[in-house]
C-alpha cells in the first residue's frame, strides 16, 4: 500500500470534484477548482493518493506569511484511517518549507471530528464567524496554528 501527497493537476479535477460532492452539501464547482489551479496565483492544492488513486485533497491560499486552508476532504470510504492527518501534515510541511509562519482555517462548530483532528495537530480555536455557512447558517470556528 503506497500513500503519497502531491500537487494537484488539472487532470485531477474530475476525481477531486467527486470527493467534493461526496463531502459537502454546497460543493465547489469544477470551474472553481480549475480557476484555483490556473488563475489564482495565491492558491496551492494537494491530492492524497493511495496506490495511485486519489482519496483526498486539500487547498490553501498563501497570503503574506500565512496559509489559509480553503478546503480539505477525504472521500467517504477512506475516512477514519488517519488520512486527513497525513494530508494536513503535507500542507503544514509545504508551509514550513516555504517560509510561512501561520496557518488558519474555518470549521463548522458542529464538526467535532474535524475539530479534534485540528487540535491534535496543534490548531487552537481563536474565534467564531457567525452564520458563516450559507447552507445552514451555522457558525464557523476559526482555528490557528503557528508553523515552526
Amino acid at each position: 500500500m503506497m500513500l503519497i501527497s502531491r500537487r494537484m493537476k488539472v487532470e485531477d479535477i474530475d476525481r477531486v470534484f467527486e470527493i467534493e460532492t461526496n463531502s459537502f452539501t454546497t460543493p465547489w464547482s469544477k470551474e472553481s477548482f480549475h480557476q484555483e489551479l490556473i488563475e489564482n496565483t495565491l492558491a496551492e492544492y494537494y491530492v492524497l493518493e493511495l496506490d495511485d488513486y486519489i482519496i483526498g485533497y486539500g487547498g490553501m491560499w498563501l497570503i503574506i506569511d500565512e496559509i489559509h486552508i480553503t478546503n480539505i476532504a477525504i472521500d467517504t470510504p477512506f475516512r477514519g484511517h488517519g488520512y486527513s492527518k497525513t494530508l494536513m501534515y503535507a500542507l503544514i510541511e509545504f508551509g514550513a518549507a516555504n517560509g510561512y509562519h501561520h496557518m488558519t482555517l474555518e470549521v463548522r462548530v458542529s464538526n467535532d471530528v474535524a475539530i479534534a483532528l485540528y487540535e491534535k495537530i496543534g490548531f487552537t480555536g481563536v474565534g467564531k464567524r457567525p452564520k458563516y455557512y450559507i447552507d445552514t447558517g451555522e457558525d464557523a470556528l476559526v482555528m490557528w496554528k503557528e508553523i515552526k
